[in-house]
C-alpha cells in the first residue's frame, strides 16, 4: 500500500507560526512521526508540502495510478480551492481530510471546504494524532 501525505500552505512553519493554536512541534517532527508510523505498519508514506496552489495540484494529478490513498491538510486552500477539489476528483484516489485545528469552531470562513465534497472522512483537532487517524483508517478500510 502507498499513501501521500499533502501539507498546504504555511504547514512548513509549524512550531514558530500561531503556537496558541498549532503548538511547538515542527513539520520535520509532523514528518518524522507519519514515516514512522508506515515503517511500523509496512506502509510506503510519502510526504510532500507546498505553499503553491498549482504544485499541490500537479502532485495530486501525479498521483494517478500510482498512489493507493491520499491524506490531505490543504490549509488555507481548503476554503479556497477548487482546483484542488477538481484534481482530487480527476484521480478518483480515496482521500481523508485533516487539519490540525477545529476548523468548524474557527473563523466563519473557514467553517467551508471544498476539500470536504470529495473526502471520504475529515478529521479535525486532534492536532498530529489526526494524521494517524487517517493513516489507520486508510490502511484498515483496504483491507475490508
Amino acid at each position: 500500500m502507498k499513501i501521500l501525505v499533502i501539507n498546504g500552505p504555511n504547514i512548513n512553519m509549524l512550531g514558530i507560526r500561531e503556537k496558541h493554536l498549532y503548538g511547538n512541534n515542527t513539520y520535520d517532527d509532523l514528518v518524522n512521526m507519519i514515516k514512522k508510523w508506515g515503517s511500523d505498519n509496512s506502509v510506503d508514506v510519502e510526504c510532500y508540502q507546498s505553499n503553491s496552489e498549482g504544485d499541490i495540484v500537479t502532485t495530486i494529478q501525479n498521483a494517478y495510478n500510482k498512489i493507493d490513498g491520499i491524506v490531505i491538510n490543504a490549509a488555507a486552500y481548503t476554503h479556497t480551492s477548487v482546483a484542488i477539489l477538481d484534481a482530487l476528483k480527476a484521480v478518483n484516489i480515496r482521500t481523508v481530510e485533516v487539519h490540525l485545528t477545529d476548523i468548524y469552531t474557527r473563523d466563519e470562513f473557514r467553517k467551508h471546504s471544498y476539500v470536504s465534497l470529495y473526502a471520504e472522512k475529515v478529521i479535525v483537532g486532534k492536532g498530529f494524532d489526526g494524521y494517524i487517524e487517517a493513516l489507520d483508517y486508510l490502511k484498515n478500510s483496504s483491507l475490508a
